[in-house]
């Protein structure tokens, strides 16, 4: 797992909005989970601090990624615990 995947994988679980750059603007969020698409492809679930819906994000457009020294959110939808522990 790389640095940005852990970034990720801590905030997903922490409850910790995170900020990096994404086609070519900088975005910051709180991360609700992530998943493989139909492709393979890992895409991240979240909501901007300036909006009111979840969006979803490439990880391979995620760039410049870091966690905010922020208190934790509380999702605006119900989550369940959908990260899988891998060993």
């Amino acid at each position: 797992m790389n640095e940005r995947d852990e970034i990720i994988k801590h905030a997903i679980i922490k409850r910790t909005k995170i900020r990096f750059r994404y086609a070519m603007k900088n975005v910051i969020i709180e991360p609700y989970f992530s998943k493989e698409n139909n492709n393979g492809k890992k895409i991240l679930y979240g909501r901007a601090v300036s909006k009111n819906e979840i969006e979803k994000f490439d990880y391979d457009k995620i760039i410049d990624i870091k966690l905010l020294n922020s208190r934790k959110f509380s999702p605006i939808i119900p989550i369940t615990q959908l990260y899988e522990k891998k060993t």
